[in-house]
């Protein structure tokens, strides 16, 4: 008789929040604490469905734009950027208005606008419709263009001398990012390109974590994130290029134990967006369901970002 194979759920770490996630949170957090409600946020502060929900529960109000918020009220610009014609309309109108934007988001917003003022036409790598592309396109309209695949880097009508330089969205996919980049290398070999990659530390580190769980012979990736999580789908589209499986998750009750029943070794992370007690809730259930959680530790994280000069605590003597 065939012994029935063990069932293993490896989570690894790091996932979930990232630092920038984790200020734009406590700004919310830290206003709700300091000033009540009503306040309001620009956009959903991080792309997480639980986290937007728990605080519209409590009294927080998410609008798309700034019409929808009353003269001198306060407001809060979420983590993925805004164009400078957003922070200018909340001035003009006297608004309170607190920029929880990622410091790694403001970085690409500032190479923009350097290469600009330099006389460089920016080539952005990105997803169109995204928060933070429509942010940082906002930054040099005219001077900026949307790349989201390699077959568009050929309908590119700039001449191959053209003065050129390239910024990506923070939460792309490192490898497909990479394939873009060679293509316009490629064809534009001027091209000005970052000492640094534009790709967020926490999403690079969060896709080099699936690989090593696939390394470790899982044979499905559980992601908990929700659908309008870009660094998130990526997680999936990484373990499926890879040959494994992938399916993005808001929490446990989207598991499908069924689907899973014949899956001896799970994967499990999480977006950089979505909170840690959903994660722990997907363990406790698959526990239930018989696999054995095996933590897998990838790789030390430990980055931070101070908040906003309006929300941080005077120092004392």
């Amino acid at each position: 008789m065939q012994a029935t194979p063990e069932r293993r759920l490896l989570t690894v770490q790091p996932r979930g929040f990232c630092a920038g996630v984790e200020r734009a949170i406590e700004v919310v957090e830290r206003l709700l604490e300091l000033h009540g409600t009503p306040l309001y946020v620009r956009r959903e502060i991080v792309h997480n469905r639980a986290v937007v929900e728990d605080f519209r529960a409590r009294g927080v109000v998410f609008v798309d734009e700034l019409t929808e918020v009353p003269d001198s009220a306060t407001v809060v610009f979420s983590a993925h950027g805004i164009a400078p014609t957003v922070r200018e309309d909340a001035q003009r109108r006297g608004l309170r208005a607190i920029d929880a934007t990622c410091p790694l988001v403001t970085k690409v917003h500032q190479e923009v606008l350097r290469h600009v003022d330099d006389g460089r036409h920016m080539i952005l790598i990105g997803h169109a419709g995204h928060d933070e592309v429509l942010g940082t396109m906002g930054e040099a309209p005219g001077h900026i263009t949307l790349v989201t695949n390699v077959a568009e880097v050929a309908a590119l009508p700039f001449p191959t001398d053209m003065p050129l330089a390239l910024a990506t969205q923070t939460t792309l996919s490192v490898d497909e990012t990479q394939e873009i980049a060679a293509a316009l290398r490629a064809r534009y070999p001027q091209l000005v390109e970052p000492a640094r990659s534009d790709i967020c530390y926490a999403t690079q580190n969060r896709q080099d974590a699936v690989k090593t769980l696939v390394g470790m012979g899982i044979g499905h990736l559980l992601v908990v994130g929700s659908t309008n999580s870009s660094n998130s789908r990526r997680l999936c589209e990484v373990a499926s290029n890879l040959g494994v499986p992938a399916t993005l998750i808001d929490g446990p009750t989207d598991l499908d134990l069924g689907d899973l029943a014949g899956i001896a070794v799970i994967g499990l992370t999480a977006g950089a967006s979505a909170p840690e007690h959903l994660v722990q809730a997907v363990i406790r259930e698959l526990e239930t369901a018989g696999w054995r959680e095996e933590p897998v530790l990838a790789m030390q994280e430990n980055v931070r970002f101070q908040l906003p000069p309006e929300l941080q605590a005077p120092r004392r003597g």
